[in-house]
């Protein structure tokens, strides 16, 4: 982004920072976290991160939301926040749903398929008016669009090897138990390699249909 010419700022709700006023920007990116949507009480700058997604809509802006930030999104819009029938996490292939070159939000069209990284064990109903774009065998809802300028994706495209094996020491408790889903850390760390090279251009493409739109 900083590339192409955009200024970044950062919001750590967690940490009682305040979002920038609408106005003040053109895209809002919401990244992922361990929470649930629905625990306000534990985390309850929630409500305010939730808030500021519903001013983005109403003023039209860009809105990329990733893992729970795709949940986020789908709370706003009205879908329902469930767990998912198996935690998923690892490098998982995802497939795309056709759709009609007239729908709304077809700009970003998926590959046939892909693999990429998940880490998440809840999942959502589609927003009403979204279109689906991307499915898994375990999780029917991994990335939607909401018109041309909102798009949430249930997966990590952004995720480089390093950043992999980090979060894996960090989140080892997660990988505890394993289960059929569940990558193993050095598994996880051997399929950045392999994978990440392909999962960036899938972003960088994503970004650029965004910022057409």
């Amino acid at each position: 982004m900083r590339e192409r010419g955009h200024e970044l700022s950062f919001t750590r709700w967690w940490a009682d920072e305040a979002a920038p006023g609408v106005d003040d920007y053109d895209w809002l990116v919401v990244m992922g976290g361990p929470m649930s949507v629905h625990q306000h009480r534990d985390h309850p700058w929630l409500v305010a991160e939730k808030a500021a997604l519903s001013s983005a809509f109403a003023a039209g802006k860009r809105v990329l939301g990733v893992c729970l930030g795709a949940q986020l999104i789908a709370d706003v819009l009205g879908a329902k926040i469930v767990q998912n029938r198996e935690r998923e996490i690892g490098w998982w292939p995802v497939r795309a749903v056709p759709v009609a070159d007239d729908v709304a939000g077809a700009r970003y069209a998926f590959p046939s398929h892909a693999t990429v990284l998940h880490w998440h064990g809840d999942t959502f109903s589609l927003p009403p008016g979204a279109t689906r774009l991307a499915e898994s065998d375990v999780c029917s809802q991994q990335a939607f669009a909401w018109g041309e300028r909102v798009l949430g994706l249930q997966f990590h495209l952004e995720m480089n090897a390093p950043a992999v094996a980090e979060i894996a020491a960090a989140c080892a408790d997660e990988l505890e138990g394993g289960g059929q889903w569940v990558q193993s850390p050095d598994a996880l760390v051997s399929g950045a390699h392999e994978h990440e090279e392909a999962a960036t251009a899938l972003l960088h493409r994503l970004l650029e249909a965004m910022e057409s739109a």
